[in-house]
């Protein structure tokens, strides 16, 4: 639910985790953006539907959502129905266990002046699962390894470890729209143990501003991505290749490159987007200067433009068929399946090359042949 943020939130923690320093230069709060606004609809919708199948009196916010539309709608449903199948798989361990939507948590045993909000967790004898619902496309998330996932965990396990014998934690990432459903396994001592050994010397050292700057992928959303000196550094080692032929690179060099091409990639468009946004305001950088870019005709009126079109005898009007997106948008997911199926097929895609973290089964020599 929308609200104050901590300074050292969960949501932030990986960042701060890595990055100490960080955590104050990206005090103040959010801004917002279009983004945020469509998860906090998305999730203000995933928690009716969840506390009504669970029988709670609720409002139905929809009227209220700015963003909500038909995807939205068909990923909550999706959400609350998952939701179910856990709690369902619950009461075979336990009759009655505790079903908890949008709970506020509290990690001062571990990080001064920090909370949040996990979206469901469901507590059972012996088990305890916590379900994180992520509305975003852009980054595909990993519940393994996943720092915020962890800290809702120790929330969720100061709460409840007196009452319930809490040995395993699930936690498990739903992000429907990249139909990714992640899930990660740890007792509730390599729990403890991450807190004590990783996220108690971070947090201490990120609320006093201290620690050593370090660049990696959780500068993705840092406020000072684009200035961080440390960041530059980090990306700039890439400028020693930048004439290389690559078949005079060893191998591990040529694997470093890669693991940081994206990075480094975001990196430069960061620096361009912060520059322009400064030398719009005066700035002057030498060498560069601001000027307009280049743009494309267009209609100041389409309709009167079609009338005057059709009038001198031509049609003013494209005829093709929807792509596959727009048309699963119009008939929805279910009428799209039940109506189309038979007439859909997804190609192969072509091979990219990705980290090995990546969960999808490696291509051999004779998988490329045969799609060439």
């Amino acid at each position: 639910m929308p609200g104050t943020h901590a300074i050292l939130s969960p949501s932030s923690s990986e960042r701060w985790i890595n990055c100490p320093p960080s955590a104050k230069e990206n005090a103040g709060g959010d801004t917002g953006s279009t983004y945020a606004q469509q998860g906090t609809d998305a999730h203000a919708l995933c928690e009716y539907k969840v506390k009504k199948a669970l029988g709670h009196k609720v409002r139905d916010p929809t009227p209220d959502l700015e963003f909500y539309d038909e995807e939205m709608e068909e990923c909550a449903t999706a959400y609350c129905e998952f939701i179910m199948e856990q709690v369902q798989a619950a009461k075979e361990s336990c009759p009655d266990p505790l079903v908890l939507v949008e709970q506020r948590l509290d990690f001062t045993r571990w990080v001064a002046e920090s909370f949040g909000t996990a979206d469901c967790i469901c507590v059972a004898d012996g088990t305890m699962t916590v379900v994180d619902f992520k509305y975003g496309l852009g980054v595909l998330v990993d519940a393994e390894n996943n720092s915020q996932m962890q800290m809702y965990a120790l929330g969720a396990l100061n709460l409840f470890e007196s009452l319930y014998d809490i040995q395993t934690i699930r936690m498990i990432i739903f992000q429907p729209r990249r139909d990714n459903i992640s899930t990660a396994e740890v007792t509730k001592e390599e729990l403890l143990r991450w807190a004590d050994e990783i996220l108690v010397p971070a947090a201490a050292l990120a609320a006093n501003g201290n620690g050593d700057y370090k660049a990696g992928k959780h500068c993705r959303f840092c406020r000072i991505r684009a200035t961080c000196r440390k960041r530059a550094e980090y990306n700039l080692q890439m400028a020693q290749y930048d004439f290389a032929v690559p078949d005079t690179l060893a191998d591990d060099e040529i694997s470093m490159i890669l693991d940081r091409a994206d990075t480094f990639i975001g990196w430069v468009n960061d620096v361009k987007s912060y520059a322009l946004e400064q030398a719009i305001g005066g700035k002057n950088y030498p060498g560069f200067k601001v000027v307009e870019g280049r743009s494309n005709r267009r209609y100041t009126d389409g309709d009167a433009v079609a009338a005057v079109v059709t009038e001198a005898g031509f049609d003013p009007y494209e005829h093709k068929l929807m792509g596959v997106t727009a048309m699963t948008k119009m008939l929805g997911t279910k009428k799209f399946n039940t109506l189309l199926d038979a007439l859909i097929e997804k190609p192969k895609g072509k091979p990219t090359l990705v980290p090995e973290s990546d969960k999808r089964p490696a291509w051999t020599i004779n998988d490329f042949k045969e799609e060439n």
